[in-house]
């Protein structure tokens, strides 16, 4: 069995056009040496969710390139409320619908969740929980075209359509 590895992974760019760097928890692909397979959504990488598999590194902006989606979306939460008290709050009811919490850090908690749950079920999970936490936001992670923020990707059709 492979172990996991930390790949540091081109997150956007800074004022300075100096690249930021996320390091993401992935594990090799046995006989494919640049294949890797997610462990956990990452915190700041738009486009990817645990379970993606991607070839690393790659002569492209991010380093990276998306091979196959997993079918995970990623959700991110920041908060500027105490983290605990909201993980408390959100992480049983994400359990609930098959979810799984990635990251839990100071004012930011990652999840997966399948997309054959429903975009409408994990969006109405997430708000009934932040009405509490009125300093909290939440996006999709790799729902969204990562240049403009507002497209969708639409990569969840062509797993419904192979369904």
């Amino acid at each position: 069995m492979s172990q996991t590895q930390q790949l540091p992974v081109i997150a956007g760019y800074n004022d300075n056009n100096d690249p930021v760097v996320e390091q993401v928890s992935a594990i090799a692909v046995e006989g494919h040496p640049d294949q890797f397979r997610l462990e956990k959504s990452p915190v700041f990488v738009r486009g990817l969710a645990s379970g993606d598999l991607i070839r690393y590194p790659a002569d492209n902006t991010g380093g990276y390139e998306l091979l196959e989606h997993s079918g995970n979306l990623s959700i991110r939460v920041f908060s500027k409320h105490n983290i605990a008290e909201l993980d408390q709050a959100l992480t049983p009811d994400i359990e609930l619908i098959d979810g799984t919490r990635d990251v839990c850090s100071p004012g930011v908690l990652i999840y997966s969740v399948h997309v054959s749950i429903g975009f409408k079920k994990i969006e109405e999970v997430i708000t009934a929980v932040l009405k509490r936490f009125p300093e909290s936001v939440w996006y999709y992670g790799n729902v969204y075209d990562p240049e403009d923020g507002q497209t969708p990707l639409n990569w969840w059709q062509d797993l419904a359509s192979s369904v």
